[in-house]
């Protein structure tokens, strides 16, 4: 999902989304202090809860290996012509993980959501 913003109105429509995708699921979500994950006006739904990760510490939060691994497959000494080639590279990687969930497991997989998620 591409939204046009990194705001509350923004992040609920992503809530909503995999709220939805994964209504089977009770999901916990670790999320940095942006205002937009911290907002009283965020619209959480009941299958969700954001867990906010300590200040100073993206390196517990998983996704931020995710953007690592993305930046230095798609984008590293790269020009781009557009933003929607950005965005295509963007997608082209993140389907690339999607595909090999091993490999998204094992950038992840960090013990303490392991013991949550067995």
């Amino acid at each position: 999902m591409i939204l046009p913003w990194a705001n509350t109105d923004m992040m609920s429509i992503f809530l909503n989304q995999v709220s939805v995708d994964f209504s089977n699921y009770f999901t916990l979500m670790l999320v940095d202090g942006a205002g937009w994950h911290t907002s009283k006006k965020l619209k959480i739904p009941e299958n969700i809860r954001l867990i906010k990760q300590p200040s100073h510490s993206p390196e517990l939060n998983p996704v931020e290996h995710i953007w690592k691994e993305v930046r230095e497959k798609e984008f590293y000494n790269k020009a781009f012509r557009s933003l929607d080639e950005v965005e295509h590279s963007l997608c082209q990687g993140l389907n690339q993980l999607n595909e090999n969930p091993e490999r998204l497991r094992s950038m992840t997989g960090f013990p303490y959501i392991l013991k949550v998620t067995l």
